[in-house]
Order: structure tokens, then sequence, then C-alpha cells
């Protein structure tokens, strides 16, 4: 029986670990986060995920996976950690170098470890080459030598989206990208064991660089159309028309604007690039920029509006990273709302169907509270709209006419909204 030990039982490494257990691997989990393994081998998944729960039951009930706070001698092991970045934007690899420590001792001839955590090119090699010092028994693969190791070591990308993960889990393509070809086919017999899509082998740096190089590429674009926002904010032109009428062009595709970018990668992850080539990398720098600039952006503009009212109420509506998802990771809305509670003098309600508590980082401050949608519009003086959630696009937004809006979501883009008076900023 093939055994698999997963290293990070988060928003990738779980989704994983219940995935192959449902095609019948025997699967270790492994993460230091006690309260995460006591959850989840009691059934209980630690966040939010549409079918997660019902996966990650039939994994424990048929015992095909076991979480645990050390991690185990298996055949294969995938290292699923965070990656963020430190002071200077520098990239952060701690966590991947103490699961690299932490694997060591139970490697054996045969295993194949496979990063999937996104990483700074070259981090395949480093993690080689830490494995090797750590494990001189056993031989390692060296960057494109021919041969075969007893160990192999690979890079693949994870590619999944919140809210979408294990559809997308099975059906998107994947990149393998070994150590050498021969480490990447042995990756591969694990990966083809559960992907519909087509996977696609090349070297490890190849496949470190291809996963930036795609989030990048979508923050780029999402910094046109934040600067957009912000031009037309300047030019009185409404960006959610305008965008409209550009994206009739045939061979043009603008993006939304929006609060800035969260969630842990396309926040992240371009700084990779940036790291590694600061002189070369002026555009992803700037598109950096750009998009956390963009909730200090609509702090003034709520706080501009605040001036107008003498004990202001804001009533925020979304404070996730991103609409119809519940993760708050990085998130350019919660930014803002910690920017006002600091300002002082403003009242804060959160309307967010997706949090069912403030988080722990706001709880305990005097001027906040976690409201339903009524309870927001009925006592605001202001309402942000911050995230388009599902649920927000269904309200009556004639029952606003008479509160002051800040719209950065475009939920209220439509030419009756204008005609009404709204007072509205992009």
């Amino acid at each position: 029986m093939t055994t698999v030990c997963v290293v990070g039982l988060g928003y990738i490494g779980l989704p994983t670990a219940a995935m192959l257990a449902s095609r019948g691997f025997d699967v270790v989990g492994y993460d230091v986060n006690e309260a995460a393994v006591a959850s989840i081998n009691s059934g209980r998944a630690h966040f939010h995920e549409p079918d997660l729960q019902m996966l990650l039951s039939a994994a424990i009930s048929t015992e095909r996976l076991k979480a645990q706070s050390t991690p185990a001698e298996a055949d294969y092991f995938i290292i699923a950690v965070p990656t963020p970045f430190k002071d200077g934007k520098k990239p952060d690899m701690s966590h991947v170098e103490q699961a690299c420590d932490a694997i060591a001792p139970y490697l054996k001839s045969g295993s194949t470890v496979i990063l999937e955590s996104t990483s700074p090119v070259g981090s395949t090699e480093l993690l080689a080459a830490r494995l090797s010092e750590a494990r001189p028994d056993l031989s390692f693969p060296r960057f494109k030598e021919a041969g075969e190791a007893e160990v192999a070591v690979a890079h693949c990308p994870e590619r999944i989206l919140p809210g979408n993960m294990l559809r997308e889990l099975v059906s998107n393509d994947r990149i393998v990208g070994g150590m050498t070809d021969a480490c990447s086919r042995r990756a591969v017999s694990l990966y083809e064991s559960f992907v519909t899509g087509h996977i696609y082998t090349t070297d490890c740096r190849t496949a470190e660089f291809v996963k930036l190089t795609e989030n990048a590429f979508r923050d780029v674009n999402i910094a046109f159309a934040n600067e957009l926002s912000v031009i037309c904010d300047r030019i009185n032109v409404d960006v959610w028309r305008a965008i409209e009428l550009a994206n009739r062009h045939p061979r043009v595709s603008i993006l939304q604007p929006g609060t800035g970018v969260g969630g842990h990668c396309i926040a992240v992850d371009p700084w990779f690039i940036v790291d590694s080539a600061p002189e070369e990398a002026r555009l992803i720098r700037t598109a950096r920029e750009v998009n956390d600039r963009k909730p200090e952006y609509i702090f003034h503009r709520i706080l501009d509006l605040a001036d107008r009212f003498k004990n202001p109420v804001v009533s925020c509506f979304g404070i996730t990273y991103k609409a119809d998802v519940g993760d708050l990771r990085e998130s350019p809305s919660m930014k803002i709302v910690m920017k006002l509670l600091q300002h002082g003098g403003v009242k804060v309600l959160v309307c967010d169907p997706l949090v069912k508590e403030l988080p722990a980082v706001f709880r305990g401050a005097p001027d906040i509270r976690l409201v339903d949608a009524d309870t927001a519009r009925q006592e605001a003086d202001i309402v942000a709209f911050l995230v388009a959630h599902k649920q927000f696009r269904r309200l009556e937004f004639n029952r606003f006419l008479h509160k002051v809006v800040v719209d950065a979501t475009g939920l209220m883009s439509r030419p009756t909204d204008l005609d009404g008076g709204l007072l509205r900023a992009n």
C-alpha cells in the first residue's frame, strides 16, 4: 500500500490529504497546530470549504487519513506550508525549512518529496540540498543530472481556488517540475491517481517560476483596473460603465476594480519575483504597489465623507479577501476596517454573511459590531461596499438612496443609481 505524508494541514494540505485518502492511499497528515490535528481526527475540518467536510468525514471513518503532530515514514511527502514574506518583502522560507528538517528522519530509499508551497525560484534545489545534508546515508538528486537518486525531489505548485478547491484539485491541469526527469516521473505517478486534467512536466526552476508568473499576471491586471478606478474618481467618470464599454472591444477584457488584493497568493507571490530580479521586475513591483495602496485610498474616501457627520457610523459590507469566500487572509477590506478603528471617532458596523464572529483582532474594540444587512443599512450614515458577495447583489439598492455610499465593488453601478442622487466613490 502506497503511503503519503502531507506536511501542513491548512487550505491546501487538508483538501489534498482528504482527496488522496479517497483514492485509497494511507495518508498521515502532519501539522504543528495541535488544535487543528484534534479537529481533523474528530472528523471536523477547521476551516470551511464546500464539500470538504464530507470528504474528510469519509477519510477519517475509513481510517485512510490520520492527523498527528509528528511526521511518519512514507513513500511520498507533500510539503504544503505557508511561504509568506518578511520585512523588506523578502521571502520567508522558514516554514519550508522547518518542514524539511521534520521529515528528514523519516525518509527512506524510494521516498519522493514534493514541494507544493509557492516558492522563489531555486527553492526546490535548496530543499534537496538541506535534506541531503541531514541524511548523508541517502542519495539525493542534483539539478538536471542524469541518473536516479534514492530520494526523488520535485515541485508541483497548487492551483486551486478557495470555494472551489476540491473540484479544481481534480480537474485543473498540473505542472510537475522535478530536479531531474526521473524525479518528475515519480511525482507524476502520484498526481495521475486523482488529477483528470493534463499533467505537464518540466524542471523545478521552471515550475517555480510558472506559478509566480501566473499570480503576477493576475496582479498586474488587477492593478490596471484599480488604477483606472482612482483615475475615474479624479475625472468624475463612472469606472464601471467605462470598463463595461471598453470590454465591448473584441480584444479588450479589463477586470473589475476593488479594494485591493488579498489572500495568501496574489498579494504575496509577485514579491518573490521582485526579490529575485529587483531591477528587471519594475512593472510587477509597480502593480504590487498600486494594489497595496488601494485600501488606503478607500479608507481616505470614507474618512473624507465621515467629516460631514458629528458621530459617524460606517457600515462595511464584506471583510473577507474576495467575494463568496470566507477567507480573511491578507484581506484589504480588513485593513480598511482596522484603519477606521485606529483613526477613532467612527463607529463601525460589519456585515458579512460568511463571517460568523468578529475576527480576534477586532474583539474587545468598543466601536465595532457584527450585524445583519438590515441593521447595517438602517444605522449607517455611510455605507461602504467592500466585497461583492452574491448575497449583497440581491440587496434592494433603492433602500440605500438616502445613505452616503462608497462603492468599491460596483454593486450599485446602474444608471438609476446615478439619477437617484447617490453619492458614490469608485
